[in-house]
């Protein structure tokens, strides 16, 4: 029998896996298990879906000729034993080598009044799938101000969809500033500037405790007591690697699948790629790492780079879509050891540049408000190349 590769998730990653190992001419079947009923698209987009940018036709992505994929096919349990996985259905099927692209599920705060018999209270929703934001679209076109639960990537993204929707919005973040993971507090001060011209209000170091309604969600109450009026929330409280298959296979898990430099997991013939995989204690959690991870794996199992090892990213957080642009790589903290910080600062554009330089080496960078200068500035950073004699130079350089 030929060579069969079982991926465990039709999501970005298992597409970009199955198109790369089919382009460096890896043998035998390919097939892709997805849970969604639908084929792989890029998750990254889905704000842009639901403010109506893109169809969710725009967003698949492609597989590669070779690979199957079964959608609408949840696998249910795995046996590395035996190497077979089994279906909802009950349905067993055997395995040569399988990749876990499993992904993340959404993370749900312990709001009180956050559940009702049958799930979540009515115009509450999570933003992690294309049904979630046909959903959230379609309870968006009847609801009258919003409140969006978080404020990092995700619920800014969110936020800003819906200001385009025409609704108020209302963001509530515990930090201190937005995107508190990839922006400094200047940035993130400046990007809740930009997003208050658009009509979205910031409540920052405020943390949600209830929602108040039977039905349906008629406010947000914070912690001080106060209530924002909103019927409709959205949820944007980060996500957890989903590794309920893996642990209950036996497998390795701390935060996500344990795997080594090969992205070999704890079993013979296992992998983990994306945002469920763990490698030397980090889990990324951001499409440009799972796509490296599954690069290299196909280089691996296709047998075009057998001895290739994963060494870890350096991710770039980005968007760009829309009215709202800003990009963050590597380490953009104040007084790092070693390192000089460089900045521009345009208050009358909303534009924020910042460069923190270890010699002549790029560390990490934060540009918002223009993006004019990021392919070269991702270029240096990425590929840890010297910097020109003036600095500045890349932050004047356009595409």
């Amino acid at each position: 029998m030929s060579r069969r590769i079982a991926v465990v998730g039709a999501g970005m990653a298992g597409a970009r896996f199955a198109q790369q190992y089919g382009a460096l001419g890896g043998d035998g079947e390919v097939v892709l298990y997805g849970a969604e009923p639908r084929g792989p698209y890029n998750r990254v987009l889905l704000a842009d879906v639901l403010a109506g940018r893109y169809d969710p036709e725009a967003v698949a992505l492609p597989c590669g000729a070779g690979t199957r994929v079964r959608s609408g096919c949840e696998v249910v349990a795995l046996d590395p034993e035996r190497r077979q996985l089994r279906l909802a259905g009950g349905e067993s099927v055997p395995y040569d080598e399988l990749v876990l692209a499993t992904g993340a599920n959404p993370v749900l705060p312990p709001l009180r009044g956050l559940y009702a018999p049958d799930g979540l209270m009515g115009g509450v929703h999570a933003l992690r799938t294309l049904a979630d934001s046909a959903r959230l679209a379609e309870d968006a076109a009847a609801a009258e101000r919003a409140v969006v639960i978080g404020g990092g990537v995700l619920g800014v993204s969110a936020a800003r969809a819906l200001a385009a929707l025409g609704l108020p919005v209302e963001i509530v973040h515990q930090a201190p500033h937005l995107i508190d993971r990839h922006l400094d507090e200047q940035a993130g001060h400046a990007l809740r500037t930009s997003l208050g011209a658009l009509g979205v209000e910031t409540y920052v170091e405020n943390r949600a405790r209830a929602l108040h309604g039977a039905a349906r969600v008629t406010g947000v109450e914070l912690a001080g007591g106060h209530v924002l009026e909103a019927d409709l929330v959205v949820l944007a409280c980060g996500v957890r690697p989903r590794t309920g298959l893996a642990g209950a296979a036996g497998l390795t898990v701390r935060s996500g699948v344990v795997v080594d430099d090969h992205l070999a997991a704890s079993a013979p013939g296992v992998y983990a790629i994306g945002d469920c995989a763990e490698h030397q204690g980090v889990v990324h959690g951001l499409a440009g790492p799972a796509w490296d991870q599954a690069d290299l794996l196909a280089a691996r199992l296709s047998g075009a780079e057998p001895d290739a090892r994963y060494t870890g990213s350096r991710p770039l957080a980005r968007l760009s879509a829309g009215p709202v642009e800003y990009a963050s790589f590597g380490e953009v903290g104040e007084h790092l050891p070693g390192t000089d910080v460089l900045r521009l600062v345009d208050p009358t554009r909303g534009s924020y540049k910042k460069l923190v330089l270890r010699g002549d080496r790029l560390v990490g960078g934060i540009l918002l408000g223009d993006l004019a200068a990021v392919g070269a500035l991702t270029r240096a950073y990425e590929r840890d190349d010297p910097l020109p004699p003036d600095p500045l130079d890349l932050l004047t350089a356009t595409p």
